[in-house]
């Protein structure tokens, strides 16, 4: 029986507004003192009344029309009712049938596709963020919880898609261009890790004989690309087996275990009656004017495929040079700040996205926080470029400059590791290796034409690679050819 995979996402994006969405406490609450960033609304205090941050509904707005929905003009927030330890009122303030925005979509392209497609987005709402659980631990298995709601009230955009994504790599992409555009918009960082954007995934199977949909199991408890691939590949397969050998996908929430690689049972799967949402009687009805939009949308800045196709023209760089410099903005405006006083493009896209970004990742550093700055990487490529040190040479200072902040140029007076481009010096060099590798001659000689790349490679090795490649090749076929 062939049978087709269906995703589809529940993204949740955390606002970057300073305050909360209902009350005036800070939104900077990550490593700091549990509880010390809440207040009788956010703690849901009896008596405390709810104030919509107006911040935070553009930011709303802005993101929404930057994923082509359509705005509400009428919209209403309601109270999700469920209780859990985090969640102080015992209710969510969200939106349910009169969401701030609708019938959106997000182009996307896969590396193995040709050509793109739209992953349509169901809605986009407004709602606050719950507290956090804090799980405490003995003999491996939890003793205790502990609740911080400096989070709880934070505000987010939850954004929905229609089950139109047939892929773990179709997902992620998906993924990584929402957060791309949510971070050149100002509306948030992306961070996975921290959980400033986070992703719930429904997955089920499609029979492609009648074309029935199956069950649906929703995945959470996944914080990286790597997390929600290995975890959305895990599930699609055990849906499958499931069902190939006669058995029942059953509706539930699943989450995945890093530990054990893989998604195991959470609790049954919710529907929307279970949580009797009702209007929030504390807040009126949201009412966006078209003027309103306008002046949002005139204002919306220039985004990854912009900045992409930009990256192409201005700077000559192939698709995917541009494409993986504008994924995540602040890489992008790395290369910017660097081409300002450097015009090797591709030898500067090359550098950032193979050294730079492979220290930084072992390290596990953000771009915005990299000891070497733009203009101590353009010094490095400007003593490459005037034959000062060789490519080779320049890795290793590199490498250095990373471990100490140190400048390329003091690095390489201190190394004195500075290319030999003296020819008398080099001829002498060249002459040892003639004589100490007659039958590598001969076969250069007989038309074995890598046989000089041999003896280029000799002549690097006693100069510890500081000689020129270029010269000594030419060098060397200067002198066997008066041989």
């Amino acid at each position: 029986m062939g049978n087709d995979t269906v995703i589809g996402l529940e993204i949740h994006v955390q606002l970057l507004t300073k305050t909360k969405i209902f009350c005036n406490c800070s939104t900077d609450y990550f490593d700091q003192e549990p509880n010390s960033h809440t207040c009788p609304v956010c703690l849901g205090l009896p008596g405390s009344l709810p104030v919509l941050n107006k911040k935070a509904v553009d930011f709303a707005i802005l993101t929404a029309l930057a994923l082509n929905c359509h705005i509400n003009e009428s919209n209403i927030f309601h109270r999700k009712n469920y209780f859990y330890p985090d969640l102080p009122k015992a209710y969510q303030i969200s939106q349910f049938d009169r969401p701030l925005a609708e019938n959106g979509f997000l182009e996307i392209r896969t590396e193995k596709s040709a050509e793109s497609r739209n992953i349509r987005i169901n809605r986009a709402h407004m709602e606050e963020d719950a507290g956090k659980l804090i799980h405490l631990e003995r003999d491996g298995k939890t003793s205790s919880s502990l609740v911080d709601y400096n989070r709880s009230g934070i505000p987010l955009l939850e954004i929905v898609t229609e089950p139109d994504i047939q892929s773990s790599e179709e997902a992620i992409v998906f993924l990584q261009t929402l957060r791309s555009i949510v971070q050149y918009l100002g509306v948030c960082d992306g961070n996975l890790e921290r959980g400033s954007m986070r992703c719930d995934a429904n997955i089920s199977i499609r029979n492609k004989e009648n074309g029935e949909l199956g069950t649906k199991t929703e995945l959470k408890n996944m914080n990286s690309f790597r997390a929600i691939r290995q975890a959305l590949d895990f599930e699609i397969t055990r849906q499958r087996r499931l069902i190939e050998q006669g058995g029942k996908v059953l509706q539930e929430t699943r989450r995945w275990d890093e530990s054990s690689g893989k998604t195991v049972f959470m609790r049954s799967k919710e529907e929307a009656l279970d949580y009797r949402y009702f209007p929030e009687p504390d807040l009126l009805p949201l009412f966006i004017s078209q003027s309103w939009i306008e002046s949002i949308e005139n204002n919306i800045p220039e985004l990854p495929d912009e900045r992409k196709e930009r990256f192409m023209k201005d700077y000559k760089l192939p698709h995917y040079d541009a494409n993986r410099l504008v994924e995540v903005k602040p890489l992008g405006d790395y290369f910017e700040r660097a081409a300002k006083n450097y015009n090797n493009y591709k030898q500067l896209a090359n550098w950032i996205l193979g050294e730079l970004l492979c220290y930084l990742g072992q390290e596990n550093i953000d771009i915005d926080k990299s000891p070497i700055t733009p203009v101590a990487l353009i010094e490095l490529l400007e003593l490459i470029d005037r034959g000062v040190i060789s490519g080779k040479i320049a890795k290793n200072i590199f490498e250095e400059m990373f471990k100490t902040g140190q400048s390329a140029a003091l690095l390489v007076e201190k190394s004195g590791s500075t290319q030999i481009s003296n020819k008398e010096e080099i001829d002498d060099i060249i002459e040892k290796v003639v004589r100490d590798n007659c039958e590598t001659v001969q076969d250069y000689i007989s038309g074995k034409e890598k046989a000089i790349h041999f003896l280029v490679g000799q002549v690097m090795r006693y100069t510890k690679g500081r000689a020129q490649p270029d010269m000594v090749l030419s060098l060397l076929r200067e002198r066997i050819d008066k041989t």
